[in-house]
């Protein structure tokens, strides 16, 4: 990874989902982590695209992949992916539990 800038791997996630869709009870497909201050937000592929808006508003350009068995990174400014980077407070995803995509009881029938 081209200098770790803008990751801050003693601070823990937000929480086990998309802070801005658990607010307002929508939902997601995949979970992205600030690794800069642990800001939990929805993929690109969600409807509402949080982990970039938050990017765009803090300009914290590094997410790591919020989903279990995942550990890749995403540079927002540069557009690069690291197959790999330094280990992130736990926990490292959400519940191996919880569904894709989640919550559970908020997606709509016939999302896709």
């Amino acid at each position: 990874m081209d200098a770790e800038q803008g990751i801050d791997p003693t601070v823990p996630p937000s929480g086990t989902g998309c802070v801005e869709c658990d607010a307002t009870s929508g939902w997601w497909l995949h979970l992205r982590r600030c690794a800069q201050c642990g800001h939990i937000g929805c993929c690109d592929d969600s409807p509402s695209k949080h982990a970039t808006a938050h990017a765009n508003s803090t300009g914290h350009s590094m997410i790591q992949s919020f989903e279990p068995g995942e550990d890749w990174f995403w540079n927002y400014r540069t557009s690069k992916l690291y197959a790999s980077g330094p280990e992130l407070a736990p926990p490292l995803s959400h519940p191996a539990d919880q569904p894709v995509p989640g919550p559970a009881g908020r997606v709509p029938a016939g999302w896709a």
